[in-house]
């Protein structure tokens, strides 16, 4: 535990790291607003209205975020997992 010896905050020596609820906010993001976009889209072309593209392309822009969210936990654990993080 050569990680409890080197702390420089003031966590205490239990805290969790906010990753797995990171995750977990990111994958039902990254659903709610894949499926959000495709409804706007829908509603766009059956009524021709204006502002369903403007709501699917909110939705899509924060669906994109998430997955990028998901792509930086994703390599930051596989980096961790090799052992080529800083200390």
């Amino acid at each position: 535990m050569m990680w409890l010896r080197n702390r420089e905050g003031t966590e205490p020596a239990t805290a969790r790291s906010p990753v797995r609820v990171r995750r977990i906010l990111s994958v039902t993001a990254l659903v709610l607003t894949t499926v959000a976009a495709v409804f706007f889209v829908s509603r766009a072309l059956s009524t021709g209205e204006e502002v369903w593209v403007w709501e699917a392309a909110i939705a899509a822009v924060v669906a994109i975020i998430a997955a990028v969210d998901l792509l930086v936990l994703r390599h930051r654990r596989s980096r961790h997992r090799d052992g080529q993080h800083q200390q």
